[in-house]
C-alpha cells in the first residue's frame, strides 16, 4: 500500500514538473517582448496611476476607477506592483503572466486529480490547458493580467470548494465564498462559477447522493431533516449556492453599470437582437472548431456586416444534436454533460447577447470555458478505448503527440505578440474588414515616423466604417503632422459631428487651428476640456493648459497665459515646456509693466 502511494506521490512530481518546465519553454521567450499599442497603454505603458506603483493615492485609484471601463481593482494592484518590482519594463509584466499560468496549470492538475483521482487524465487536460494556442493571447499580452489572476481565483475557488466538500463546516465555506468574492474583483468572467460547482456537485464530487450532500445548510438552517431524494438534495445544495449567486448579481451590476458609463456597451438597438443570437451561435461552434484544430488566430474578430441565415441554422442544429446526443450519453458519461455544460454556461457573460466592443469573438474568452472540453477529450479518449488491447500504449502516444504538436503551435503564435507591428500584420493577413486593426496599426506607424503608410491604413478603416470617429481623429493628426490643415481639420470636425462626446478631439483640433493662425477659434477648443480631471481621459491635460497659455500669450492675453501655465505645473511640476514658458512670459510681462510704467 505504502508503495503504491509513493509511486502514485512520484508520478504528480514528475507532472508536475513537466507542466513547469514545458510551459517556461513555451513561454519564457515572452520576457524579451514589448507592450503591445493595444489596450496596454491604458493599463500599463502610458498610466500614471499604476506606474506609481502601491501607493494610498494609487490603491484608492484601483478600487474607484472605471478606467479601461471594467471595475477590476485587483488586476490594478497586480499590475502596481509590477511597476513598483520592474518599472515600465515589458519583460517583467510578461513573465509575471507566465507565472501566473504556471500556476493556474498546476491548480488545474492538483484540483482535478483530488476530484477525480484520475491522475494522468488531470494531467493530459492541464499539459492541453498550458500549451493550447488559444491561450495564447491571454498569457501574452500585459493587459489580460486580468484572465490570470480571475483564473487563478477560479481554480482556488475549486480548491477551498473541494476542502468543504470533504471537511464540510462553516471555516472552508467562508474561505471558499471570500476567495470567489476577490476573483470577482479581478475580473467579472467569475460569475457563472456558482454553476460550475453545482456542476462540480453532480460530477465528479456526487453530492446529489443524500448522504454525501454537506452539512453548511444545517449550520444556517436550523434543524433541516436529512434529505430523503436527489430532488431535495440538488434544492439543499442550491441553496448552499445563494451567497455565491448574490455575488454574482452584484458584480453583474457593477460592471454592466461601469462599461455602460465608459461607451464599450453597444446599445441594444445598434445591433439587432437577431444578429447577437445569430453571431453567439456561430461563436459557440466557432470555439470548439478552434480549440479542436487552433488555426487563424488573431488579436480581434471584426463583426460581420451581416449573418447568414442558412449558417446561423446550421449553427443552432449542430448545437441542438450535439446537447441532445451528450445529454443521452450522460447517463453513463457524465463526465460528458459536465464538461459540455461547462463550457456553454461559462461563456455567457462574453458570447455576445450584451455586445461589448466590437469583436465578434476573442481567443481570450476560451481561458476558463475551453477547460469543459478538454475534460471531454481527455476523459473520452480513455472511455473510447475502454480495454482494448495496448490501450496504455496508444494513449501515451496520442496524448504525446497532441501536447507536442499543441507546443509547436501555440510557440508560433506567440512570436506574433513580440511587438505591435508583427501584432497587427498577423491580423490584417488573416482577417477582413477590420478597420480596428487598420486604425491601430496606422498609429504604430505614425508613431514610427511612417506617415504615408499611416494615412493608408487610416483611409482603409474609414472605408470599411466611414462613421469610425477614432480613425478621423487619429488621421487629423497625421495629416497636421504633415502641414495638411485644412484636411486636418475636416476631419476632426466629422469626428465631432459623429460622436460629439469625444472631447478629447478638441485638443487637436486646437491644434490645428492654431497651426493656421485661428487664435480665437483655438482657444474655444482648448477650453472644452477645461471641465476634465486627469483621471477622467488619458490626455496629458498639462499639455492643453500649457498649448491654451502659449495661444492667449500670442493674443497679448499675459495674466491668463501665466494662469494657465501654472496650471499646467500643478497637474505636472516637472513638465519642463511650461517652466520654460512661464519664466519667459513673466519676464515679458515684467518688462510690459515696467515700459506702461516709464510712460
Amino acid at each position: 500500500m505504502d508503495k503504491v502511494f509513493y509511486q502514485k506521490q512520484g508520478y504528480k512530481i514528475l507532472i508536475s514538473l513537466f507542466l513547469i518546465l514545458v510551459t517556461l519553454g513555451v513561454y519564457l521567450r515572452t520576457a524579451r517582448f514589448d507592450f503591445v499599442s493595444y489596450d496596454d497603454p491604458y493599463y500599463v505603458s502610458d498610466n500614471k496611476h499604476v506606474q506609481a506603483g502601491l501607493t494610498a493615492k494609487s490603491i484608492t485609484w484601483a478600487f474607484t476607477t472605471r478606467s479601461a471601463s471594467n471595475w477590476h481593482p485587483l488586476t490594478w494592484l497586480s499590475l502596481m506592483l509590477d511597476c513598483q518590482l520592474f518599472g515600465v519594463k515589458a519583460g517583467g509584466h510578461h513573465l509575471i503572466n507566465v507565472f501566473f499560468h504556471i500556476i493556474n496549470t498546476l491548480l488545474l492538475f492538483w484540483v482535478l486529480n483530488r476530484m477525480t483521482g484520475a491522475l494522468w487524465r488531470s494531467g493530459f487536460v492541464a499539459a492541453v490547458f498550458a500549451l493550447h494556442p488559444l491561450h495564447v493571447e491571454s498569457v501574452a499580452w500585459i493587459a489580460e493580467r486580468k484572465d490570470m489572476l480571475s483564473g487563478m481565483f477560479w481554480l482556488l475557488t475549486m480548491t477551498a470548494y473541494l476542502y468543504y466538500v470533504r471537511r464540510p463546516g462553516i471555516i472552508w465555506y467562508l474561505v471558499t465564498l471570500l476567495i470567489f468574492a476577490l476573483g470577482l474583483m479581478a475580473k467579472p468572467m467569475l460569475v457563472t462559477l456558482p454553476f460550475v460547482l453545482l456542476l462540480l456537485d453532480w460530477w465528479p464530487l456526487g453530492r446529489l447522493q443524500p448522504d454525501k450532500t454537506a452539512d453548511i445548510t444545517n449550520q444556517i438552517k436550523d434543524k433541516m431533516p436529512a434529505s430523503p431524494s436527489q430532488g431535495q438534495a440538488f434544492c439543499r445544495l442550491v441553496l448552499e449556492k445563494i451567497p455565491f449567486f448574490v455575488l454574482s448579481l452584484v458584480s453583474c451590476i457593477i460592471t454592466f453599470l461601469v462599461q455602460q458609463s465608459g461607451g464599450t456597451v453597444v446599445k441594444i438597438y445598434s445591433i439587432p437582437l437577431e444578429s447577437r443570437i445569430a453571431n453567439a451561435l456561430g461563436s459557440y461552434i466557432n470555439y470548439i472548431s478552434k480549440i479542436i484544430w487552433p488555426h487563424r488566430l488573431a488579436v480581434l474578430y471584426p463583426y460581420p456586416d451581416a449573418f447568414s441565415i442558412r449558417q446561423t441554422a446550421v449553427a443552432a442544429l449542430v448545437l441542438l444534436i450535439l446537447s441532445i446526443g451528450i445529454i443521452r450519453a450522460a447517463r453513463k458519461s457524465k463526465y460528458l454533460l459536465v464538461g459540455w455544460l461547462w463550457y456553454l454556461g461559462t461563456l455567457i457573460p462574453v458570447i455576445g447577447l450584451l455586445q461589448v466592443g466590437s469583436q465578434a469573438m476573442a481567443d481570450r474568452y476560451t481561458y476558463i470555458p475551453s477547460i469543459g472540453i478538454f475534460i471531454m477529450i481527455s476523459w473520452g479518449m480513455v472511455e473510447f478505448l475502454g480495454k482494448r488491447r495496448y490501450r496504455s500504449i496508444i494513449l501515451t502516444g496520442a496524448m504525446g503527440l497532441l501536447v507536442a504538436a499543441l507546443a509547436a503551435v501555440t510557440y508560433q503564435q506567440i512570436g506574433y505578440w513580440r511587438n505591435s507591428n508583427a501584432l497587427y500584420e498577423r491580423s490584417l493577413e488573416i482577417t477582413e474588414k477590420n478597420y480596428i486593426i487598420h486604425c491601430n496599426y496606422a498609429q504604430v506607424l505614425f508613431s514610427q515616423g511612417r506617415q504615408a503608410e499611416a494615412v493608408s491604413h487610416y483611409h482603409k478603416a474609414l472605408q470599411i466604417f466611414p462613421r469610425h470617429y477614432y480613425a478621423h481623429n487619429n488621421l487629423g493628426t497625421v495629416l497636421t503632422a504633415q502641414g495638411k490643415y485644412d484636411e486636418a481639420i475636416d476631419h476632426f470636425q466629422k469626428a465631432l459631428r459623429i460622436n460629439p462626446g469625444f472631447i478629447e478631439v478638441h485638443y487637436n483640433l486646437g491644434n490645428a487651428l492654431v497651426s493656421k493662425g485661428q487664435w480665437e477659434e483655438a482657444i474655444d477648443h482648448y477650453r472644452q476640456l477645461l471641465p476634465l480631471k486627469p483621471d477622467d481621459t488619458m490626455l496629458d491635460l498639462s499639455l492643453v493648459y500649457n498649448n491654451l497659455a502659449m495661444t492667449l500669450e500670442k493674443q497679448g492675453k499675459l495674466d491668463e497665459a501665466i494662469d494657465f501655465y501654472r496650471q499646467a505645473l500643478r497637474i505636472n511640476p516637472k513638465f519642463t515646456p511650461a517652466q520654460h514658458n512661464l519664466a519667459k512670459t513673466l519676464q515679458l510681462k515684467e518688462t510690459y509693466d515696467q515700459y506702461n510704467l516709464d510712460h
